[in-house]
């Protein structure tokens, strides 16, 4: 979790923190003029003061706001990895404020500091990330870090605390193997998340020696990452079997569990995609901060290396299905980056291509049997899927106005969107509309001459429309009074009443189907 800045300065405000850490101590980028009487703290930036790396997340930053630059970043890593650090901070922009900050450290630091030792700010990140994070954390008399020159890691580092503080005159805090050869220069060492082979080396120094051990990635942590809930929206590639009446063939539905299994993995490494392009955003929001990325409890080279992996699965599986599946998960793929990349921030376009996204779900499903599509049911999805990713971003402004109303503050926006407060009753018109449009879809649906060849009592199928009048009021209504979770499809899976809804419209399905009225 974050960790609040108060906490370690007596619970004064950060400006007056800052005055009073510049009254008693050397400036911040200056080195000491003399050797302190006890061992300096020298405090590693990257996976131990905060629980990510800066660089990589500039690097997330740089891509998401100019992608082209992937093809310029090998002419900047040829020219060092220093001058690679030095054009990624100036091409993205790291708002330090909400890193997830370890509280295990930060209390190291303030401990140090009351015994009076020299604490320094010791980092590969580039110099101007390290003083952000120095001036956002006022516990450093010291900031040492990477320059254009020169990167300041392994052997660099080591020689510049040695040549600064002198041989075995400071205790390093770090958390990587590139750190053992400062912890060989050190007097004392104190290994942060560190892995095991790491802790057993620097154990084996001869010098004292402290472990905070890394409290563990368990699968749950995995399983929030790539949403594994979210898997329920490719339930829709069964709609096309269902609405055909095509559920006991065992080819069809071995079809669509292969493509259940495609689809899901490739969804879930976009869903990595849109955390790490969104670390600062999420960071920023009252839920999205707990996100296992945003919250530095997963390392983002960790999700670049998932999302590779899933992509691999997902794609190895639609290998074995139809071309054109294939064809429909690549739209799939390219459509969700460029979501992920820029179309989520246009306002109007992003709920609509949500809304394709879902329809999208239901043609692939066709794809993978070989099951037509009815005009219909591509109609009816496109309009009842419009109005659920409308209920989405009405959801999310309901939460900011409560947020205003709570703290007295004027937010307006979402961040990272083009929606304010101010839309909210123009969507709520346009999002109930659609779902009425939907109903009004179905119910020609049902007037229509197909459904006669389908069912025995196709009358049956009436009572389905004033059901989903209900539901689609109800999601509305929840909506507004600020019931509802940011996504309507993970509201509706653990909803009693849609449940109940569902289980109605089932049966009349059934009674549809077998009986004659």
């Amino acid at each position: 979790m974050s960790i609040s800045i108060e906490r370690f300065t007596g619970g004064l405000s950060m400006g007056s923190a800052l005055e009073m850490t510049s009254e008693c101590t050397p400036s911040m980028s200056q080195r000491p003029s003399e050797k302190p009487l006890a061992r300096a703290l020298c405090i590693d930036l990257d996976g131990t003061l905060v629980r990510t790396d800066l660089t990589f997340e500039c690097l997330l930053g740089a891509l998401k706001g100019r992608p082209w630059l992937v093809f310029v970043l090998p002419f900047w890593w040829l020219k060092g990895r220093s001058y690679l650090k030095h054009r990624l901070v100036q091409a993205s922009q790291l708002d330090v404020t909400v890193l997830p900050y370890q509280a295990e450290v930060l209390a190291l630091i303030q401990k140090a500091r009351e015994e009076g030792r020299h604490v320094a700010l010791v980092t590969g990140s580039h110099e101007s990330l390290a003083q952000q994070v120095a001036d956002h954390v006022p516990l450093f008399d010291t900031v040492l870090a990477t320059s254009e020159s020169q990167n300041l890691i392994g052997s660099n580092k080591a020689a510049l605390l040695e040549r600064t503080f002198g041989s075995r005159q400071f205790e390093y805090v770090a958390n990587g193997r590139v750190d053992l050869a400062v912890w060989q220069k050190s007097g004392a060492a104190v290994t942060v998340h560190a892995p095991r082979s790491v802790v057993r080396q620097v154990a084996g120094m001869g010098i004292p020696h402290r472990d905070i051990p890394h409290p563990g990635t368990g699968w749950r942590t995995w399983l929030r990452a790539i949403r594994l809930q979210q898997w329920l929206k490719n339930l829709l590639l069964l709609v096309p079997i269902i609405t055909a009446h095509e559920v006991l063939n065992v080819q069809a539905l071995g079809a669509v569990l292969l493509a259940f299994v495609s689809f899901g993995a490739c969804a879930s490494s976009t869903y990595l995609i849109n955390d790490l392009m969104d670390l600062e955003a999420d960071r920023h929001h009252h839920k999205k901060r707990m996100r296992p990325f945003a919250a530095g409890h997963l390392d983002v080279r960790a999700g670049l290396a998932a999302i590779v992996v899933l992509l691999v699965l997902g794609v190895g599986l639609a290998l074995l299905l139809p071309v054109t599946f294939q064809w429909a998960l690549a739209a799939y793929l390219l459509t969700t980056l460029l979501y992920s990349l820029w179309l989520k921030r246009l306002a109007s376009l992003d709920v609509i291509v949500l809304a394709g996204l879902y329809t999208l779900r239901i043609i692939a499903g066709a794809l993978a049997t070989g099951i037509s599509l009815s005009f219909w049911l591509l109609a009816f999805s496109m309009f009842i899927f419009l109005s659920l990713a409308l209920v989405k971003r009405v959801a999310e402004l309901v939460e900011v106005r409560k947020k205003e109303v709570a703290t007295g503050l004027t937010l307006g926006k979402l961040r990272g969107r083009e929606y304010s407060t101010e839309d909210v009753a123009v969507l709520q018109g346009l999002g109930a509309a659609s779902g009425y449009l939907a109903v009004l879809v179905l119910a020609l649906y049902i007037h229509s001459p197909e459904v006669s060849e389908l069912y025995r009592s196709s009358e049956l199928l009436w009572l389905i429309a004033p059901l989903m009048l209900l539901w689609v009021t109800r999601m509305w209504l929840v909506t507004a009074r600020g019931y509802m979770d940011e996504d309507p499809i993970f509201f509706a899976a653990k909803d009693p009443e849609t449940w109940a809804t569902g289980a109605v419209v089932a049966l009349i399905l059934m009674g549809a189907t077998l009986l004659q009225l």
